[in-house]
């Protein structure tokens, strides 16, 4: 079961991402990798808002409960994928972050447990994620919420 917002309480609404919405996502994300990629998002947008979007999420965590100021404060990515190196269906969830200044007040659990619900909802019961292995933060916060190293190995090399 995943944890109530301590903070924040039940005053974070999910919902999906809208157009409006882009410029704060990508700041989120400039804030904390560093890097500025509005051009990833808006292609990102286009794609999980055009193409398969039963099985596709964009949702973004916002201030709820009668809160008068509207920001993003945390967005989570992932689509049904099938198939791939004999893995049946299931979620991924590939992109995640929720602002530093609202964290470890149940914004990243609300968030993981409305895509959780969303890939149920379509019949999905195993859910994935890779995470850096420097990635000390997604790392211990996806340990938290009960995931586990699955069965396939991720292989990389440099191509010159």
């Amino acid at each position: 079961m995943m944890a109530a917002a301590e903070n924040l309480g039940d005053h974070v609404n999910i919902r999906a991402v809208s157009e409006a919405d882009l410029a704060a996502v990508a700041a989120l994300d400039e804030r904390v990798t560093g890097i500025g990629k509005i051009a990833y998002w808006r292609d990102i947008f286009e794609r999980y808002t055009t193409r398969r979007t039963e099985e596709r999420f964009f949702l973004i965590a916002e201030p709820g409960g009668g809160a008068v100021e509207q920001a993003v404060l945390g967005y989570i990515l992932g689509e049904v994928r099938a198939w791939e190196f004999g893995s049946e269906p299931c979620g991924w969830v590939f992109a995640f972050s929720v602002d530093p200044e609202s964290r470890q007040q149940g914004v990243g659990e609300h968030l993981l447990e409305a895509i959780s619900d969303r890939f149920k909802d379509v019949g999905i019961r195993i859910m994935r994620t890779m995470v850096g292995r420097d990635n000390q933060l997604h790392m211990a916060f996806f340990r938290s919420e009960g995931m586990t190293a699955g069965p396939y190995i991720q292989l990389e090399m440099e191509l010159e």
